[in-house]
């Protein structure tokens, strides 16, 4: 029932309303009327700390946004079956024919580190997370990257790698890239600096993009 919902979102509810939505009433009516035309698809965590809008300091409607835990790609399976991080790529390729398609890792990842508890202790993990997270078995870390951030970053940093390869397994996704309609991005945001890292094409390294 809503009286049990959180007096802080209740409140945080009410502030939208005055603060952002009535002086935004047109964009709000334009977009419920013309439908979403997002600059780029992000696929990010699902952790609570990574607001993904804050960070590109977005207007309404300018991120198609798809969360899951530790923002991976799944293999390309058409198999027919649930497939929901995949239903949305599709969805976005396809149907909103967005420009860009951003990966976003994090630092801090609890994925990213629940995984690693797994790996280091050689606990089997059942149920769906286990399941979920085996897609990071394999993963090349790269070296060359030059940033002392430790191990941890280094699985962030090449689970964006990798889910950014199994992107380009879906024909649909490749077709696009291949077409010059569709660009690829590798990102990754250090939480406690607020330092974003992009993956260089030319260099195969992650760079700060305030360096380029």
């Amino acid at each position: 029932m809503t009286a049990d919902l959180p007096r802080v979102l209740k409140e945080g509810y009410r502030r939208f309303l005055r603060d952002r939505h009535a002086p935004e009433r047109g964009r709000y009516i334009q977009l419920a009327e013309l439908g979403q035309a997002p600059t780029a698809m992000v696929i990010g965590c699902c952790d609570a700390r990574i607001d993904i809008a804050a960070i590109f300091d977005t207007e309404p409607g300018a991120l198609f946004i798809l969360r899951n835990v530790a923002n991976l790609v799944p293999p390309y399976e058409p198999d027919g079956m649930h497939h929901g991080t995949s239903a949305a790529i599709e969805f976005a390729v396809q149907g909103l024919k967005v420009p860009h398609l951003i990966v976003l890792g994090h630092s801090h990842c609890g994925g990213v580190e629940a995984y690693r508890q797994k790996v280091r202790n050689k606990v089997e993990e059942k149920g769906f997370l286990g399941s979920w997270l085996s897609m990071l078995d394999n993963l090349k870390i790269v070296e060359s990257d030059g940033f002392t951030y430790g191990d941890e970053t280094a699985f962030e940093l090449a689970g964006v790698r990798s889910s950014l390869k199994k992107l380009r397994d879906f024909p649909f996704v490749q077709k696009r890239v291949d077409a010059g309609l569709l660009a690829l991005h590798g990102l990754h945001f250090d939480l406690a600096s607020g330092t974003l890292l992009g993956l260089d094409e030319a260099t195969g390294r992650f760079v700060a993009l305030s360096e380029g």
